[in-house]
């Protein structure tokens, strides 16, 4: 049998340049991996330190309102306190009657002053709530991100498998929603699919 060998020389000029196309896919698809695990690694960092921060804002609430409950009792106390020391003046003599007043002014002042500060630990529990739901905001965008480029990375590692170039192109969809989302955590915008979000929890 007879080789050509023109039509020898284009199939392995053929072979070189689908070989070539290979190479630069497997490379663009390496160069985007790398990329997309060290955005992945900074948003880590910053989604554990939002983490750390929200579990802080949870138990600064649960100890806040359990103050609050403390100041609430002391305060029913001082209140009872002065409806009892005014039931026993009114069965002393009068001249008895100057030591009950003074007992029961610093009482009333004692619940007021319970109040007040039991006034104060429900609006810090507010804030705990607030700084608490803004670190979970932010926390939401981490992991949608995270599922995202995980997404991301499988279909670049199929894409660098079966060499099509096609399923690059369908890997960029994740990975520019993922990017998007890590951004919005790490520059604080308030971009936030509250829908999908919902669908997940």
């Amino acid at each position: 049998m007879d080789i050509d060998p023109l039509d020898a020389a284009e199939r392995a000029s053929a072979q070189a340049e689908q070989d070539r196309k290979t190479s630069r896919l497997n490379t663009l698809v390496a160069i985007t991996v790398a990329v997309l695990a060290t955005f992945m690694g900074i948003c880590k960092v910053k989604d554990d330190n939002i983490v750390q921060a929200m579990q802080q804002a949870q138990a600064n609430k649960i100890d806040h309102w359990a103050f609050y409950q403390a100041r609430n009792i002391r305060e029913e106390l001082a209140k009872a306190t002065v409806v009892q020391l005014e039931l026993a003046a009114a069965g002393v003599a009068p001249q008895e009657r100057e030591r009950y007043a003074e007992s029961i002014a610093r009482y009333k002042k004692l619940a007021e002053e319970q109040n007040r500060k039991k006034d104060e630990l429900r609006v810090q529990s507010d804030q705990d709530q607030k700084d608490y739901d803004a670190a979970n905001f932010r926390d939401d965008q981490f992991d949608l991100s995270d599922a995202l480029l995980a997404i991301a990375i499988s279909l670049l590692a199929v894409t660098s498998l079966t060499r099509k170039p096609w399923l690059y192109a369908i890997a960029m969809v994740p990975t520019t929603f993922g990017l998007l989302m890590g951004l919005s955590g790490l520059l604080g915008w308030s971009i936030h699919p509250t829908g999908l979000i919902r669908l997940l929890s």
